[in-house]
């Protein structure tokens, strides 16, 4: 119902009243919002708390973890299991809460104070946003965390879509449900923007392949760690900010078809278990992150995050520091020639897979 039930019971009087707030135990605002009844007793619809004009206060949160839906995929809940929302009319560069009144007596604020992260969150991800009481409330990926107070039992998805605006939090801050892009840009606090598959895991290159001509390192063994990520377009690239340019398409040797950003074959990590990790980075000392903002010079730079701990690129033509690897055939995102593979094979040390 989008009637204030407050300015029809001054229009209509005390009858009008009570008939209108029997039909007001719930409805929406303009903007989405929900609008709960509260208990007898626990104040009015609009502040959700004990007296008049008191905002409701945040809950704890305990440990996150991540639960897999079987419609919305990988969402967030707290330690009793219930499901944590994000506001779109919210931001999350700046953390900021638009969510007041009303609003947070629908959508009460998840308290930030003994919040922590299971082992499918990437803990770096969780803060904290001063709302206009003072209380801190908990934020990931920088979004302000709500509960839904329809949601009654762990695993209730209610809140999903409200009024166009709420959604349950995907790990990564993200919202939960919502297509992915073939090639996403996660911002890690720690890494900065890095680019992602369309599952929202993070991409990663071995600094072991050779970019040019393009060989990979990642034998047999590796590969039980490290799954190829699949091509996309140049489409997907402007759509992900990313200059079309910069993407390759690699076959391998057995003849599947591998992405490589800047020549570098890019790869997921099994040990990243949700959208928002980074288990990869830095394993064995050769896994890198990749970031958003490469160079395009066939190689010669490494597209790593935190590339000043990664190896260089090796000499002039652009070899990488490997040993040897297992040739491939690459070609431009376009359908363009890179060039050929040189179509040798290494034999080298082992590497360390992190395995």
């Amino acid at each position: 119902m989008r009637k204030n039930w407050r300015h029809v019971a001054t229009a209509c009087g005390a009858a009008a009243m009570l008939l209108v707030t029997a039909c007001g135990t719930e409805g929406s605002k303009a903007d989405g919002t929900e609008l709960v009844q509260p208990a007898a007793g626990s104040g009015s619809a609009k502040d959700g708390a004990g007296g008049e004009g008191e905002a409701p206060k945040p809950g704890k949160a305990g440990q996150l973890a991540v639960r897999s839906d079987g419609e919305l995929g990988p969402l967030v809940t707290d330690s009793a299991g219930m499901t944590l929302y994000r506001f779109d009319k919210d931001t999350a560069d700046p953390p900021a809460s638009t969510c007041e009144g009303e609003c947070a007596a629908a959508w009460p604020p998840v308290a930030a104070g003994d919040a922590s992260a299971s082992a499918d969150l990437n803990p770096e991800l969780l803060g904290s946003v001063s709302r206009s009481d003072g209380s801190q409330q908990l934020t990931l990926g920088g979004w302000p965390l709500y509960r839904f107070a329809k949601d009654t039992e762990p695993g209730d998805t209610k809140g999903q879509n409200v009024g166009g605006t709420w959604f349950a939090s995907a790990p990564d801050g993200k919202k939960a449900g919502a297509p992915r892009p073939a090639l996403g840009v996660f911002k890690s606090p720690e890494l900065g923007e890095v680019l992602t598959d369309r599952n929202g895991r993070t991409l990663y290159l071995f600094t072991k392949d050779t970019p040019w001509p393009m060989k990979t390192a990642c034998d047999e063994k590796c590969l039980e760690k490290w799954t190829p990520a699949p091509p996309v377009s140049a489409a997907d690239a402007k759509a992900a900010g990313v200059d079309p340019d910069l993407l390759f398409t690699f076959t391998t040797p057995d003849g599947t078809q591998q992405e490589a950003v800047n020549c570098w074959p890019a790869y997921t990590f099994k040990g990243d278990t949700a959208p928002g990790q980074t288990n990869g980075q830095g394993v064995g000392g050769s896994w890198f992150a990749i970031k958003k903002d490469a160079e395009n010079d066939r190689g010669r730079t490494v597209p790593a995050a935190k590339a000043e701990q990664a190896p260089e690129a090796g000499a002039d033509d652009g070899a990488a520091p490997g040993d040897g690897g297992t040739s491939g055939s690459g070609s431009s995102s376009d359908g363009g020639s890179n060039g050929k593979s040189d179509g040798g094979s290494g034999s080298g040390g082992r590497y360390d897979y992190g395995y």
